[in-house]
């Protein structure tokens, strides 16, 4: 099950209470009180979900096994089935953005890593689409991908980011891997993992080199009211938007900036801009394709028996220095270019 039986939304609550605070956008701030409730409100899992093991399986089925639902804007899950694997376009946009991004993203985890679909077991992917009236939010929810329509005065609907399809689906690879309990600094690298392999599912379905990717997370998803360009940058955090109604993005870019709160479950989408900025570090000089380089790095990290679920910023690092090692070599450039990064972010001395 996830570990606080809490929904991984990519919507941080600090910006849907912002929105839902915005008298300059009523349908909006109806929108995100409604988003707001539901991560307020422990679930129940859906299946038995025992963390796997770490391996890979070789006889599962490699086909993404997609079914798209539609809730026709209720919040009954899962909707009514509308497309599954192999249909042809269904002309619903929020439908077939959901089954690209579904296949786009098992793609990545199969052809990159050999990771069959997000258990590494075959696990079928499912996903429900016009969820709620104006739902100002996209989850995982430990068993689907749950996407609203947005409530078109400051969010658009969240089938439009791969990127966004990506990150909540990389919750569930966590979940049946190293299982981050989804609090404080274990809970910020959660997050952030989320958003590293949801950029780098973006980034390989567009083929693009880590110095070609925009390190946004969530571009397109505010409307054009709203200053802003995503919902954070991996490339600088604390830029991502500086709007007069909603606020500026609140990331820090490193420890100088550690925000100490009980809110967010201890900060977790407020603090994931340390560990999210020390990849594209680690990306940026280690250079070309992201998922090769620091992409690999993380992933081996991520599976490596050292990371523990309560794991912090400095245990995580170190095992990411030791894994660029032992993929890279001691010593070797892609080595030292992680541990330059946890440095320039003050993870590491």
């Amino acid at each position: 099950m996830t570990p606080t039986g809490r929904l991984r939304s990519v919507v941080p609550p600090y910006l849907l209470r912002a929105v839902a605070d915005a008298d300059a956008f009523p349908r909006a701030a109806e929108g995100a009180r409604t988003a707001l409730a539901a991560l307020a409100t422990v679930q129940q899992p859906k299946h038995d979900h025992r963390v796997r093991p770490r391996g890979v399986s070789g006889t599962a089925n490699r086909s993404p096994q997609r079914t798209i639902s539609d809730a026709h804007g209720s919040t009954t899950l899962p909707g009514t089935a509308v497309r599954h694997e192999g249909d042809p376009e269904s002309g619903d946009a929020a439908v077939d953005e959901a089954y690209s991004g579904l296949g786009d993203t098992h793609a990545f985890w199969l052809e990159v890593f050999g990771r069959v679909s997000i258990d590494g077991a075959g696990l079928p992917l499912d996903a429900t689409v016009h969820y709620g009236q104006d739902y100002d939010n996209a989850y995982w929810d430990g068993s689907r991908m749950v996407f609203g329509d947005g409530d078109g005065e400051v969010f658009n609907r969240f089938t439009i980011a791969v990127d966004v399809i990506g990150h909540e689906l990389a919750h569930g690879v966590t979940q049946y891997t190293a299982d981050l309990t989804y609090q404080g600094q274990s809970g910020a690298l959660n997050e952030s993992i989320s958003d590293v392999f949801g950029s780098l599912v973006a980034q390989y379905a567009r083929r693009q080199s880590a110095e070609q990717a925009s390190w946004l997370i969530g571009e397109g998803l505010f409307t054009a009211a709203v200053h802003g360009v995503a919902l954070r940058s991996m490339k600088a955090p604390g830029t991502a938007y500086d709007d007069p109604v909603l606020g500026k993005d609140p990331q820090p870019a490193t420890m100088a900036g550690y925000v100490d709160t009980t809110e967010d479950d201890g900060g977790v989408h407020t603090n994931s801009g340390i560990p999210n900025h020390a990849f594209h570090l680690a990306a940026t000089a280690i250079g070309g394709n992201a998922w090769e380089g620091a992409g690999a790095v993380w992933w081996d990290a991520l599976t490596s028996d050292a990371v523990t679920a309560s794991i912090d910023f400095a245990g995580f690092a170190r095992v990411t220095v030791d894994a660029a090692g032992a993929r890279f070599g001691q010593g070797s450039t892609e080595q030292a270019a992680v541990q330059t990064a946890w440095r320039t972010v003050g993870v590491l001395s």
